[in-house]
């Protein structure tokens, strides 16, 4: 029952994931080979450049940071020293359901204070300098990164404590 659960809800984020990260690094892209294009035609007077794909694509440098750190959580591959769990094999299981709750608590501090960074950026109603977008918008990314990560750590944990795969539904 809950593997079942866990495989749904692990689908449901992988297709998120996937192709928003899919999308958002395609749209950067494409903006900024049109940014580059009209760059060069500048040099002979055709055209001139465009401002805004340069803010575009750091927003979205920012956005797939963001949900490619839960996308790590769910492949393993965040970055962490394991050291004493290679010299000591008997360590390496708590060590790593240690590091799983460590992360929750680092993902619970990033939805608490990214709403409230969201909530700050609303009131004062700033936007982005070119594309005019609400920065809480921006902001949000951090409480979802958190949501995210959450899930992602709770199918993690649930592999390491079972020892069931959940993507073998």
């Amino acid at each position: 029952m809950i593997r079942k659960l866990l495989y749904r809800i692990d689908k449901v984020l992988s297709f998120f994931e996937h192709w928003t990260l899919f999308i958002a690094v395609a749209a950067a892209l494409s903006t900024l080979f049109v940014s580059v294009i009209t760059r060069f035609l500048t040099r002979w007077g055709i055209s001139s450049t465009l401002t805004w794909p340069e803010e575009l694509v750091r927003e979205v440098i920012v956005y797939t940071t963001f949900v490619g750190c839960a996308a790590a959580v769910k492949n393993r591959a965040l970055i962490r020293i394991d050291a004493l769990p290679s010299v000591v094999k008997g360590l390496k299981r708590p060590l790593d359901i240690l590091s799983h709750f460590t992360l929750m608590g680092f993902a619970g501090f990033i939805i608490y204070y990214g709403v409230k960074m969201a909530m700050f950026q609303h009131r004062m109603g700033m936007k982005t300098v070119i594309l005019q977008i609400p920065q809480w918008v921006i902001y949000s990314v951090l409480p979802l990164m958190g949501v995210l990560m959450i899930f992602r750590l709770i199918h993690v944990l649930y592999e390491d404590i079972s020892g069931n795969k959940i993507g073998e539904g």
